[in-house]
């Protein structure tokens, strides 16, 4: 449902319970990817890894850890993901 998509800035990291399709035009502007769900052959793992973006998915958790509008690195050569809040 495209009302649910979240506005993204450029650099955006997206942390989310999963990403379909839809989501598709929108890994070219994120800084990172962050899911709950998924494994690394999934449509979203598959086509983010071709726009370059960092990702780490099937986390199970990262939706209920990390809190919105914190500072997120995401190295996804690692499987990790960091946070801290802002300022």
């Amino acid at each position: 449902d495209l009302a649910s998509l979240p506005d993204l800035a450029l650099g955006d990291v997206l942390v989310a319970p999963n990403a379909g399709p839809l989501w598709t035009p929108f890994f070219a502007i994120l800084g990172g990817l962050v899911l709950d769900g998924g494994g690394v052959t999934q449509h979203a793992a598959v086509t983010v890894r071709e726009y370059g973006v960092p990702a780490v998915i099937g986390t199970r958790n990262a939706t209920r850890c990390i809190p919105d509008g914190v500072w997120v690195r995401v190295d996804g050569t690692a499987g990790t993901v960091l946070w801290e809040p802002r300022g």
